[in-house]
Parts: structure tokens; sequence; C-alpha cells
């Protein structure tokens, strides 16, 4: 089935059609309603080739999003999922490309072949070089996650500097003196990793503001790399009472750890962190958090893709959102 069978069954030129299917020039209501009857009848659905062809748009963005570790964690897998879904919603499809710089073959492959129109870029660095390339390309691009430089950039972001910030000053209220600091693995602090650097420095400020001891602390995205972290928090100061994470992967060792070492949790030790809400609330106790929204961060940045998409001379825009501490059953007087 194609544009000449409808047109003929129609009885309407073949540019008619095109027109009424692309929208490029007006078509009567009557004419239009005509061809949606016939095509309606025959389930016909255009050809994506052909239609990139014509039209430029492939209705197809891309999903850059190179795996921090050996596998996708729990949040990570949520921004993924909820992208695709915002993408349908807007009648687009997503290509997952595992690219992590723009000297990736991938990466190269999802822009020189055209096979997108925009791209969503995660796992974002301070120096990130794919978000330069692209804007040097001048090729649609919306960020998971902030540069150092974010002013000219389109980007979704959580302000992970207040919230860790916001988690230090909410055990240091509740008494605690001695505070650990839970990061991301040292490989991606190393190479500029956003929320690892803004992370540690939100924690540093507000440890220093409210006068506590701290130490801080790499840690790989597993449970058995949380339980080991933990096991040198003890051992470095075994008077530390409570910790701050970003490693939502590491948290159930984190927990084994504690349980193992006859700490409880709240009563003789309290832990708090930003992470995902449901993930917050598989570990017993439940933990108190700085819930990431991530759904809601995908959908935010597929809407702004759009956006740029249907408007390229749109001045730059971005969310910055700093959601609340969600009091859960995890933290408690030192």
């Amino acid at each position: 089935m194609n544009i000449g069978e409808i047109a003929r069954r129609a009885g309407v030129s073949r540019s008619t059609v095109s027109y009424a299917l692309s929208g490029k020039r007006p078509v009567s209501d009557d004419t239009r309603h005509k061809i949606q009857r016939v095509i309606d009848e025959l389930g016909y659905r255009p050809n994506a080739s052909a239609r990139a062809l014509a039209n430029g748009r492939t209705n197809t963005i891309g999903l850059a999003f190179p795996p921090a570790g050996d596998h996708y964690t729990g949040m990570q897998l949520d921004f993924i999922g909820s992208v695709v879904e915002a993408a349908a919603a807007h009648d687009h499809d997503v290509l997952l490309s595992p690219g992590g710089a723009d000297s990736d073959r991938s990466f190269q492959r999802l822009l020189g072949e055209r096979r997108v129109d925009g791209v969503i870029l995660m796992e974002i660095r301070l120096e990130d070089d794919r978000v330069g390339h692209l804007a040097a390309l001048g090729f649609p691009a919306v960020t998971i996650g902030r540069t150092a430089t974010p002013e000219r950039d389109w980007w979704v972001a959580l302000d992970h500097t207040a919230l860790a910030a916001a988690c230090v000053h909410h055990l240091a209220d509740l008494g605690h003196r001695r505070i650990a600091f839970v990061n991301r693995p040292e490989h991606l602090l190393r190479t500029g990793y956003e929320s690892a650097h803004r992370g540690l420095e939100g924690f540093t400020k507000a440890a220093a503001e409210r006068g506590l001891t701290v130490r801080s602390y790499c840690c790989g995205d597993d449970a058995a790399s949380g339980e080991a972290c933990l096991e040198r928090i003890l051992y470095d100061d075994p008077a530390t009472t409570a910790l701050v994470t970003l490693n939502e992967a590491a948290l159930g060792g984190l927990y084994r750890g504690l349980a193992h070492a006859g700490r409880h949790v709240p009563r003789d030790f309290s832990v708090t962190g930003i992470v995902a809400a449901r993930w917050a609330e598989t570990v017993t106790p439940q933990l108190t958090a700085a819930d990431v929204p991530a759904a809601h961060m995908g959908r935010l940045a597929v809407e702004l893709l759009i956006e740029r998409l249907g408007d390229a001379e749109a001045p730059a825009r971005h969310h910055f959102l700093t959601p609340p501490i969600s009091l859960r059953a995890s933290t408690g007087p030192a």
C-alpha cells in the first residue's frame, strides 16, 4: 500500500495526499477527511525511511547513555524507561547508543548517518566532549545533568550540591558529629562525573559550616563494594555515627555491613543520601533520602528535546530540581 493507491481511492492527486500527511501545504478539511477515511480503511502506515527522505525527519531521538560501570543501576534503568515512554507519547522512537565520548564509533554513527533528529545525553561529566561536539555541529541535544558551563545548553539536572548539603544538615540537626560520605566509584570521580563532584562539594561545604569531622569514600556500584566500604569507614573511625551516600547500588551492602558490625539503624547509626524513591523504600529500615525523580527527569528531557526540534531558534531552557528530604526510618538522634 502506498500514496498512489490512497490517491486513486480518494480521487485526489498524489501530491495532495503527501501534503495532507506532511502538513507542508494547506488541504481543505473535506479533502483531508476523505484521505483519512481511506487511510483508516487500508490501515496505511507511512514508510519511516521514505518519510525521513521526504521531510528530513526520522521521528527518532537518540539516547546516548554509556553505562558508568559494568552494568546499569536501577536508577539508570528508570531513566531509560521514562525516556522511551515519553518519546512514544510524542510519536517518536528511541535509539540507544552506549557511546561515552564524541570519538566513539557508535556515537559518530548516530550523528553522521542522521539516524536521529536529536539526542539526549546522560552520564554527564563536568567537561563533556560530547556536549561541545554537538553544539559545534548545531545538532539538537538535551543533557540529563549539567556541565561546568551549562549556560547555553538545554538540560535537566538535580542540584546535587544542595541535596548533599541538606543531608548533612539533617544529620547535624540530629546531633551527629562524625559523618562519612559514600560516593560513586573512583574512576567516575577521576573523569569528572558531574553528580559525584557536585555531591562531594555540597557535603564538604556543609560539614565545614557545621564543624563536623568527616571522611569521604569512593565505592563501587554493587552491594559487595558497599559492605567493604562500610568496613573501611568503621575501621578508619569507629566513632562514626552516620553516613550520606550517592551510591544507590551499594546501599544494600552498606546496610549489610552495619548489621555485621552490630550497628542498629537508626539506633546506633544513621544513613541518608540521594537515591531514587523506589530504592530507598526497598531497604529495611526505609531510607531517609532526597528522592531522585528519575522518571520525571526523563520525561522533562524528552519534552525539552521535542521543543528544540519544533523551534531551532528557541533560547536555551533547563529544569533544575531540588527535591525535599523524604523522612523515613533510617535516621535518628546520635
